[in-house]
Formats: structure tokens, sequence, C-alpha cells
């Protein structure tokens, strides 16, 4: 959706638009919490951006606010935190309507079990083992919540650190769904992480039920809106 946020930018306001987003997300996977920061010449009223954006960008894409922000702030660099959260259909019959938005596990998942794997992930550790093989640099994140909800079918894990791996997110869905299927004991958790190798972790979940939630920010701004069929309070058939 970079391309065309800056497109419809470049028409706006009559010149190149580069952004800068605050997370990545990948083919299939959503964000309701998207942060993007540009320069600019143009002195387009600030208030009026959004809808005159919206006007421009089709119907899988919006913008909720824009605001002015200091010269060195960066959507990316100037963020403390990131907030994503996954969504599980839980229950034999899939549902043609919520694909896009949630995966979907057939076989009953225990949710404490998911919990109790998921807590020991909490804190400061290396997590080369939830990483993808490309990923460069530090793999030492600090993984500041881990909540799991159940609401009928659909089960919500919500995960916010200082910043995540590529793929981090889903490896760490993956490894869990394996826990709370009883595929793998939850206190093998520790032993995945200590051994700093991506074949000891689960496999990747998949793209659709993973969302960019929420980005919070020195100055107080938190852009967080929950997953969409969190949102929706209801799952369709």
């Amino acid at each position: 959706m970079a391309g065309t946020l800056e497109a419809a930018l470049a028409t706006l306001l009559r010149e190149p638009a580069k952004i800068t987003g605050a997370g990545r997300t990948d083919s299939g996977v959503h964000a309701t919490g998207q942060v993007v920061s540009f320069s600019t010449r143009n002195d387009f009223p600030v208030e009026r951006l959004a809808v005159a954006l919206n006007a421009l960008l089709p119907p899988d894409c919006s913008v909720r606010d824009a605001a002015r922000m200091e010269n060195d702030f960066s959507a990316r660099f100037s963020a403390i935190e990131r907030t994503y959260e996954y969504a599980i259909l839980n229950r034999p019959q899939r549902s043609a309507l919520t694909s896009r938005y949630a995966c979907h596990v057939a076989r009953p998942l225990d949710a404490d079990a998911l919990r109790d794997a998921g807590a020991r992930l909490l804190g400061e550790h290396d997590f080369r083992s939830f990483a993808s093989a490309g990923d460069g640099g530090s793999t030492v994140r600090v993984l500041r919540a881990l909540t799991v909800e159940r609401r009928g079918d659909l089960i919500r894990i919500q995960l916010a650190a200082d910043g995540f791996l590529h793929h981090m997110v889903r490896t760490i869905v993956g490894t869990l769904l394996q826990c709370a299927s009883a595929a793998r004991p939850s206190d093998a958790i520790s032993a995945i992480l200590a051994g700093r190798d991506r074949t000891a972790a689960g496999p990747t979940a998949p793209a659709a039920g993973l969302c960019l939630a929420g980005v919070r920010y020195r100055n107080g701004y938190d852009s967080y809106a929950p997953h969409p069929l969190w949102q929706a309070n209801s799952l369709a058939p």
C-alpha cells in the first residue's frame, strides 16, 4: 500500500512523496494502526489532509488522522513500542467471509496453554529462533506484553514490544499453536530461545491473521486500533 499512498500524496501535493512506515506489513498482513511520515514543501492544510487523501485512495486503504510533526520525527525511528494482534478462528468449520482476517484452526485450542507458553517469552531475550533467516543485526528484543483472549470461536493474541524481527510474530504464534494443541510442551519455550536457531521453533503462522494494531511514541501519541474482527465483536458464518 506504500506506493498507493505515495501516489495519492503526489497527486494532492503536486510533488513527489516518499513515506516512511512505522512497521512492515508482508503480503496478506493488515494494519489498523500503521503510522507513516513524510516531508513536503506544500502548505496543504493538515486538518484537511485525511479527508482529501481518502477521496483519492482505493476502498482497502484509508487515513484516520494527520498531524504536523517536528522536523526530526520519523514514523519508524521515533517509535518506542509496536503492538501486533493475531486472530484465530477456532472451530471445525472455516468461514468464507473471515478467511482474509483470521487463521482457521479446526482442532480445539487450549487458551490457558497459549497463555502459559506466551508468558515464557516476556522480557528481554534473543529472539533469533523466531526470526526469518534473512534478519541481520541484533536479534535481541524486549517483549513487554503478550495476552490471549477468547471471544466465542475467536482467539486474539496481542503482542507489544520495543521492536519485532521479520516474521517474529507469526513464528511465535505458530509455536504457541503447537503448545496449545499439545504438539509440544509449554516449557519448551526456554529451550527454543536458548537454541538461537530458527529450526527449533514452530512453523510460521499464515499472514492473514496478523494485524499491526498500534504504534506508540515518546510524545504520547498512540495509533492503536483493535484487529478488525475484534472490533466487529462477532464472527461471520
